[in-house]
């Protein structure tokens, strides 16, 4: 009796990637050209390409019937138009990576030797990275810092989100009803056996990325707001320290006012100081209430991740 041939899902999303998605291809039906006793399908959602992406994605679909494309109506932007896709593989295990080939697909060979050993989730994390010095640095940083005050004990260092995810994984993930989700912090929160890989980080072959500081920000604080509550825990006991440091500064100055009436002059440069400080404390910590508000707004709309225009090879 023939056994039941397990299925690897690979998806990825995409944004004017035209000059990257052919080797892309390329590079992962080479790799499964490695792997004949399993059966594959590949999933891209594309958020609305304006470069000939889709034209390249319609072409490939009609070559191979296990290329499979989501044709977003709008730009959903990554976070969410990459989780819709993962949520509709359908693979035994699933692989998350990116398009624009700096996550190595050769990697995969690896995934699915652990995951045969008995990992449910095997991920690879950046031990070196050949992106700009200063923005490798932040980000090593923010990993750093978002891993001590998360409120999971197992919050992964240096993580993109490129691994490979069982199917009992993903079944787990499918109880999250996130709109807008940190999937690195997910992972994390759901747990399973965990194998941990390293590889160094390429940079772009042909295109620009379409990261920004703005998309970045919003990402890395998706990813406090999600899976933390000391900033605002901090934003109290901030507020408590600095009443009573004020309230004995104000005892100090009564006091050496009282000893000195007639000499000491308490001047403009103190209330204009602690004004000025006080008031930058005050908005800092408000911004951090509106994101929690603004997270919570995200949540009580209930909106779908993306809307779908289109489907290839779905059927």
């Amino acid at each position: 009796m023939n056994s039941i041939r397990k299925k690897i899902s690979v998806i990825t999303g995409c944004f004017n990637e035209n000059e990257n998605l052919q080797e892309f291809y390329d590079r992962l039906v080479a790799v499964f050209g490695k792997l004949p006793e399993y059966d594959y399908e590949i999933i891209v959602a594309d958020n609305c390409s304006t470069d000939g992406t889709r034209e390249m994605l319609r072409c490939i679909a009609r070559k191979d019937k296990n290329f499979k494309v989501i044709f977003n109506a709008n730009n959903f932007g990554q976070v969410r138009s990459t989780y819709n896709a993962l949520l509709q593989a359908s693979g035994d295990a699933v692989v998350g990576m990116c398009s624009d080939l700096q996550n190595p697909p050769e990697m995969i060979l690896d995934f699915v030797r652990h995951w045969e050993a008995g990992f449910r989730v095997v991920i690879a994390v950046q031990s070196k990275s050949r992106e700009f010095f200063l923005m490798a640095v932040l980000r090593s940083f923010y990993y750093r810092l978002l891993s001590s005050f998360s409120d999971s004990n197992d919050m992964i260092q240096n993580f993109t989100g490129f691994g490979l995810y069982d199917r009992k994984f993903m079944d787990g993930l499918k109880r999250y009803h996130d709109p807008y989700p940190y999937f690195r912090g997910l992972i994390a929160e759901i747990g399973f056996k965990r194998k941990v890989l390293e590889y160094i980080q390429d940079k772009r072959k042909h295109g620009r990325s379409k990261n920004n500081f703005f998309t970045l920000y919003d990402i890395a604080m998706t990813g406090f707001v999600n899976h933390s509550k000391l900033p605002l825990r901090l934003a109290a006991l901030t507020g408590f320290c600095l009443a009573f440091f004020s309230f004995f500064v104000a005892i100090a100055y009564f006091v050496y006012k009282l000893l000195y009436w007639q000499t000491f002059n308490l001047g403009l440069a103190p209330l204009v100081i602690g004004l000025f400080f006080f008031s930058a404390v005050q908005l800092l910590f408000l911004g951090i209430v509106g994101e929690y508000v603004g997270a919570i707004l995200t949540q009580v709309k209930n909106r779908p991740l993306v809307i779908e225009d289109e489907k290839l090879n779905f059927d």
